[in-house]
């Protein structure tokens, strides 16, 4: 399992009411539990086998993860993603992408997709505007409170 999907995860624990997860894969089987304090969470991580084999426990800092980086003060409504997920500007690859820069757009009208554990989730725009500032990369991570669009 690779370190970008299992950050992902613990993002995912760390943001929701679940208190433990487990996740068994081919190569080997990842627990995550949330201890007492609500930003940390426990990870365990052993390879499969058939004998009983001694479990590597980790514990992921809150210091560890890099703050979301916040843009200069905008001017405008800042649309921030509700969620970890994969940002896409369109609704399939090829296709045109919901809003441009300088598009007027009405409140309620979809700005861009967030898929999060392959279930694709229509982001809507809370205030009527002008879109002066696209921040998300099509295809790319975006994390929960991450800056994506500018509505002045």
């Amino acid at each position: 399992m690779d370190l970008r999907k299992l950050k992902t995860l613990i993002d995912l624990v760390s943001e929701s009411n679940v208190s433990e997860l487990e996740i068994t894969e081919a190569e080997g089987k990842v627990r995550i539990v949330k201890s007492g304090q609500p930003t940390a969470a426990q990870v365990v991580y052993a390879p499969v086998a058939a004998a009983p084999v001694a479990a590597v426990a980790t514990a992921a800092a809150p210091a560890a993860a890099a703050p979301v980086a916040e843009p200069a003060e905008s001017a405008g409504f800042v649309v921030k993603s509700p969620m970890v997920g994969t940002f896409y500007r369109s609704a399939s690859p090829g296709a045109k992408p919901f809003v441009e820069l300088g598009q007027t757009i009405k409140e309620g009208d979809t700005l861009c997709i967030i898929e999060a554990m392959k279930i694709l989730n229509e982001i809507e725009a809370e205030k009527s505007g002008t879109v002066t500032k696209i921040m998300g990369e099509n295809g790319q991570a975006v994390e929960f409170g991450q800056p994506l669009f500018v509505i002045e």
